[in-house]
This record gives C-alpha cells, sequence and structure tokens, in this order.
C-alpha cells in the first residue's frame, strides 16, 4: 500500500467515524498532493508525497511562529494538531544522536573541512534522512561542526 492510498483510506475512516477536523486535515493533505502532480503531470511516488508532507509541515511551523507572537491560542492549537496528524504519515524522526552521528559520517565520507563543503555534506545528509529529520536543523548542526 503506497503512503497515498494510506492517507486515502484514512479519510474514508474519517469520514465514517465523523471527525470533521481530521478529515478536513487530511482533505487538505489530499488536495496538496493532487496539486502538485497536476503541476507537474506525474503520479507521485512514496517519497514525493513525503516532501510534500514535509513542506507542509514547514509551512504550518512558520505560520505557528506568527500566531504565537499574535497570541492567538486557537489557531496555534488548531495548527499543532495539523502538524501532529501530517507527522503521523511521515517515518519516525532521527534523535538528535542520530542526526550528529550523520553529520559526522557525510563530513567523514566527503572531506567537508570548511562551510564551502557544505553543499557536498548536505547531498549525502539529504539523500539518508528525506522524510526523517528537519533538514533545516541538520543544516545548522553541519553549519556548525564545520564552523567550529
Amino acid at each position: 500500500m503506497t503512503l497515498r492510498e494510506r492517507i486515502q483510506d484514512d479519510m474514508k475512516t474519517a469520514m465514517r467515524a465523523g471527525e470533521k477536523e481530521r478529515l478536513g486535515t487530511i482533505r487538505m493533505i489530499l488536495a496538496g498532493i493532487k496539486q502538485r502532480e497536476v503541476d507537474e503531470r506525474i503520479q507521485l511516488d512514496d517519497a514525493q508525497v513525503m516532501s510534500v508532507l514535509e513542506k507542509m509541515i514547514k509551512s504550518r511551523k512558520e505560520s505557528l511562529v506568527h500566531f504565537q507572537a499574535g497570541g492567538r491560542a486557537d489557531l496555534i492549537a488548531k495548527e499543532t494538531a495539523e502538524i501532529d496528524l501530517i507527522q503521523a504519515y511521515l517515518p519516525t524522526q532521527f534523535s538528535d544522536a542520530e542526526i550528529d552521528a550523520l553529520v559526522a559520517e557525510a563530513i567523514a565520507a566527503t572531506g567537508a573541512a570548511s562551510v564551502k563543503d557544505m553543499g557536498k555534506a548536505m547531498g549525502v545528509i539529504k539523500s539518508k534522512a528525506q522524510g526523517k529529520a528537519d533538514m533545516a536543523v541538520v543544516g545548522a548542526k553541519l553549519k556548525a561542526k564545520l564552523s567550529g
């Protein structure tokens, strides 16, 4: 069963159970997937669906910052619930220790010595951490290692 099929099955389950908030979020996920398929005229595989989900999470986290600054507790709760639901479709996230090990491994594999070599190391890391780690966090850790 593909990730998209799993999401569609969850939509049907949410419909039957009458879970309006969950159903709305799942429909939004499917709309995002469908939009990318229409734009690029392709059928998305699981890796591409995961990238759509990651972008949705990133967008919600950015909105969360603005809502917190504005003191909108109602919208904060809604965005947090959506983030949790979307993350349920992604593989389990790497811990900080696993990210540190991945960064060290990439630096050793590419021979990166300064921030100028960051692109090479990120290429190695991205293939292994796609969907399993927040790439902004990974990038920050890599930059800190290469600068220090």
